[in-house]
């Protein structure tokens, strides 16, 4: 059974997408491979930028959000991809140990004029830690109708 089509998802939809702790060693790695700006490397160099200390990359903090944006929504969904999204923010550093809450909130929904059969539905993602926003993006799903008449 399909989780979310098109037609599950509407304007002021909140959807809960449970909570994940940073995990110091994944996020080095992924900061060594990916984004290796010494404040996200190295402790000295952390400990004295503006960050104050060891902080993952916000494309680390992202594939977090996308980690559980597929595991609530897209798994087992209709999701035909993304053409993109409009706004990305980094609000606060996210440091090892810190717990983050992810969510999503749909904005709008439409029937595609030009696909037959594909709806487009505009979302923001928060990530957040003790309730404060750390990251949020607004971008747009594609996802199949479930039903003959939105076809």
């Amino acid at each position: 059974m399909t989780r979310f089509a098109f037609e599950d998802f509407s304007a002021g939809q909140h959807i809960d997408m449970g909570t994940v702790v940073v995990d110091r060693d994944e996020m080095l790695e992924f900061n060594r491979r990916f984004d290796p700006q010494p404040f996200h490397v190295d402790e000295v160099a952390a400990r004295e930028s503006l960050l104050g200390g060891l902080c993952a990359s916000g494309w680390y903090t992202c594939s977090l959000f996308m980690r559980a944006y597929v595991d609530t929504v897209l798994a087992d969904s209709t999701s035909q991809g993304s053409p993109g999204g409009r706004e990305l923010r980094w609000l606060a550093p996210v440091f090892p140990g810190d717990e983050l809450h992810f969510a999503t909130d749909i904005l709008a929904t439409r029937v595609s004029s030009s696909r037959p059969g594909l709806g487009l539905v505009e979302i923001t993602g928060t990530a957040s830690r003790a309730g404060s926003p750390v990251l949020t993006l607004t971008f747009t799903g594609f996802f199949g109708t479930r039903s003959p008449s939105s076809r």
